[in-house]
């Protein structure tokens, strides 16, 4: 691949996928990041290339405001990461001049309708019967979803006709459609650049919130059944990269198509734990890079929860830090705070150790390797404030004593931590 790194262009950032998409490429050498958002989200505080406030897709400056963008950082490839997005990008492609990671537009187009991805489906595969008149109907429930659209925004379970005809009346282009009672899944996929279908696997959607699966788990007792639908997905379509889609059981538990999507899931995360990094392969297999699959065969349960990222707005060249209790907690190493050291390092931070440790502290420092992390050692007796060992100015001091912070806080004006605010310290 050479020296120069692909610079790649995730637009939204911000969104579960965008997130994903920067977990999957953030270790890569081979790739440079950058970020970009409408809405100033979560995609902020997460890219450290990071370019805020582009138009919205369908604002008539978009096009020439995200175009100048993309020129001016002499992007390589775009990772679109929502369905309308993705066709939007393809609309202006030829004044972008670079590749934008997916599928061919003529299948985006297909699959971000649902009512034309059942009609060109239908007869290859099991999909949904769609209602077009409330006599059709033959026995309720029914579900309703619009036609465009992704997760369950818009959804809603119809118990009658009344229900029915008030749903079409606020809406007539609203798909009503047979409702599915059985389990629901998502089969991660990937074709490479030679339409081989590379990997294909299901996983079962556990808790959903808003129409995210946040609990996930490998679904293997369907693997063969969601196999052949996805060869025939594969077949009839031409597809590039990641992809997924998700089917419900009916009532006899066959499986029944909901809908494809051109990208990768948001919890396809389990399976780039086990070793299958979708938005990578996507990547290089957009520059024409061949790829493989390894996935570990052993089981693995993903569930996912709101996260935490800060920004903190302060310089410090020293960081002063305690042992007890703090790097070392009821005798193991503290794995947040040593991360957070070996970031000072990169830094080129000054690390000092500050510490009343009654033992032999290079002892206890060797026991648990950790005496090669710091700059100096500063060892103390326990009468003695730590306050008058600082002299670096431009520093932060780490302690779990509160009297300690405090003390320090007090008499140097220089910003104090707790071990438990660690995360506001690290900027991965």
């Amino acid at each position: 691949m050479g020296e120069k790194k692909i610079r790649v262009l995730v637009f939204p950032c911000g969104s579960e996928i965008g997130l994903e998409v920067y977990r999957s490429l953030k270790y890569s050498r081979q790739i440079e990041l950058f970020g970009a958002s409408s809405v100033d989200d979560h995609g902020r505080f997460v890219y450290k290339n990071y370019f805020g406030h582009i138009p919205y897709i369908n604002d008539s400056d978009f096009k020439e405001v995200f175009t100048a963008l993309v020129q001016s950082l002499g992007i390589d490839a775009i990772y679109p990461t929502m369905d309308g997005v993705i066709t939007k990008l393809h609309e202006i492609s030829a004044h972008l001049n670079c590749k934008i990671i997916g599928s061919p537009n003529e299948t985006n187009l297909l699959a971000l309708s649902k009512s034309k991805t059942y009609s060109f489906f239908e007869g290859k595969i099991r999909v949904p019967k769609l209602f077009s008149s409330v006599s059709e109907i033959e026995a309720f429930p029914v579900f309703s979803k619009p036609d465009i659209g992704y997760g369950s925004r818009g959804t809603k379970l119809l118990v009658n006709q009344e229900e029915v005809i008030k749903r079409w009346e606020k809406n007539p282009e609203t798909l009503v459609l047979e409702y599915l009672p059985g389990e629901e899944f998502t089969v991660d996929c990937f074709t490479d650049r030679e339409g081989n279908l590379l990997f294909c696997s299901p996983r079962k959607r556990g808790r959903i919130q808003k129409g995210i699966s946040v609990n996930t788990t490998p679904a293997t007792e369907i693997a063969s059944s969601v196999k052949e639908m996805a060869e025939v997905i594969n077949k009839e379509v031409k597809l590039r990269g990641a992809w997924f889609f998700q089917v419900k059981e009916n009532s006899n538990k066959d499986l029944t198509l909901l809908e494809i999507a051109t990208r990768l899931g948001g919890s396809s995360a389990l399976y780039r734990a086990k070793g299958v990094n979708f938005a990578l392969m996507s990547v290089f297999d957009a520059f024409d890079f061949s790829v493989s699959v390894l996935e570990n065969d052993h089981f693995l349960e993903m569930d996912r929860a709101l996260d935490q990222r800060f920004q903190l707005d302060i310089t410090y060249d020293a960081v002063y830090v305690d042992l007890d209790d703090c790097l070392i907690i009821n005798q193991e190493v503290n794995p947040v705070l040593v991360g957070f050291l070996y970031q000072c390092l990169n830094q080129n931070k000054r690390i000092v150790l500050l510490t009343k440790h009654e033992k032999n502290l290079e002892e206890t420092l060797n026991r648990f390797r950790l005496s090669r992390i710091f700059d100096e050692h500063i060892h103390i007796k326990k009468e003695e404030s730590k306050a008058d060992f600082i002299t670096d100015r431009s520093a932060i001091f780490i302690d779990d004593s509160f009297a300690e912070r405090k003390n320090v806080a007090e008499k140097l004006g220089i910003p104090v931590f707790a071990p438990d605010a660690l995360p506001a310290l690290i900027n991965d």
